[in-house]
């Protein structure tokens, strides 16, 4: 009975001073709400950055020979295709391998011509580099052996050179060169032209352009590895067996996206921890907002708790009335911040890209939650701990 009227006055302490109440919870609806956003958004930014890169290629290990600058290189000294056979058969681990080879090229659209990025490529380049047919169909085996001279363009390259129009079956000219296009694709992920592939590219088979360009060699060589773990030794494998089957002075450069993606974790990781650190600064200063407040109630109600302890209440009834009182005004203004900070990220997800969402994570709601809670009580003691010593007689002599 007495917690239960220990509550009732409580409430009826801050239903007096409703408009005083509702102003002192709001700086804690407002750091609740920060500490669910500001977590939101970084793990999500977090998710979004590394799904990006994983997706790029983190178990893709990429192999290219270094070309002196100015000085012709020996043909013994560039990456072969018995070399990606080597490696498909020899590295454990191993998923896939494809080569490439670029070249520069024009189509002429309206009588003007534009620069283009001819691109050839190896049976396995597909699923290496995620490559999306939005239109059409892959190379098949067929193309590969026959030299079929069939290509397939970028979305923009589609747009410039035919329009509306549905290019699949038709011919694109670059140059002296003829090519019938199979298929209309995009990257999965933007690389931001930072790959092979550019805005206005066309892909051939690998033979062709070999056939084209008398030289039968990859420029750029992808290896797909079966796991995350094995990207690492299975890049010094790569680098050691090109080392030991080209001629000595040879040199290649072989990575991968590992170093990039432990990188962006501990910079979304650091970033996280410092928003988080501000929000929860936000809620201090509203925590002291509490106690001040509650400090000058404490000053305003002498006279009622020198009341309440001359009818009989308790030292520690009193503590614990204006601690609930203090964790009341957190605890709903913890409650309105994560509701507030929840529905946020509902309202703007219409107007986000249609492959990025925003969900809220239950750590953002149990951080705000209880550190919200914690502050109230917390700031919330000492004026607490002052009216609980309070004499009886000096109280009802306070005017």
């Amino acid at each position: 009975m007495l917690r239960r009227e220990t509550v009732f006055v409580a409430i009826d302490a801050l239903r007096a001073n409703k408009l005083r109440a509702f102003l002192t919870m709001l700086g804690v609806v407002i750091g609740s709400a920060c500490i669910v956003l500001v977590v939101t958004v970084s793990l999500t930014g977090r998710q979004f950055i590394i799904g990006q890169i994983e997706s790029i290629g983190s178990n893709i290990i990429n192999a290219a020979a270094v070309h002196t600058l100015g000085a012709a290189t020996p043909l013994s000294y560039e990456i072969s295709l018995s070399d990606m056979e080597a490696i498909r058969n020899t590295i454990p681990g191993v998923v896939e391998v494809a080569g490439t080879r670029s070249a520069d090229a024009t189509v002429v659209v309206d009588g003007v011509q534009h620069p283009v990025s001819l691109v050839g490529v190896t049976e396995g380049y597909q699923n290496v580099r995620h490559l999306v047919i939005l239109n059409g169909r892959y190379f098949d085996p067929d193309d590969m052996e026959k030299h079929n001279k069939v290509c397939l363009i970028t979305q923009d390259l589609s747009r410039k050179v035919f329009g509306n129009q549905n290019p699949v079956g038709r011919s694109i000219h670059l140059g002296e060169l003829s090519f019938t296009v199979i298929a209309v694709f995009r990257e999965k992920v933007d690389t931001l032209g930072l790959s092979e592939i550019q805005i206005n590219s066309v892909v051939i088979p690998f033979p062709l352009m070999s056939y084209y360009t008398g030289e039968d060699f990859a420029s750029t060589l992808y290896i797909q590895m079966s796991r995350l773990e094995e990207v690492t030794p299975g890049t010094s494998r790569v680098d050691q067996l090109l080392i030991g089957r080209h001629p000595p002075g040879s040199a290649f450069v072989v990575q991968n996206l590992n170093g990039i993606l432990s990188v962006a974790k501990d910079i979304s990781t650091a970033l996280t921890y410092t928003l988080v650190i501000i929000a929860v600064i936000a809620l201090v200063i509203s925590g002291i907002g509490i106690m001040n407040i509650m400090l000058v109630t404490v000053t305003e109600r002498t006279r009622e708790i020198g009341i309440r302890r001359a009818i009989g209440a308790r030292k520690n009834e009193i503590l614990q009335q204006f601690l609930l009182e203090s964790s009341l005004i957190s605890g709903v203004g913890a409650i309105l911040g994560v509701l507030a900070g929840l529905s946020i990220p509902a309202l703007v997800q219409p107007l986000l890209p249609g492959n990025l969402r925003v969900p809220v994570p239950w750590e953002a709601v149990a951080a705000a939650l209880l550190v919200s809670c914690l502050t109230g009580t917390f700031f919330g003691y000492l004026p607490a701990n002052k009216a609980a010593a309070l004499q009886p007689t000096e109280s009802l002599r306070y005017e």
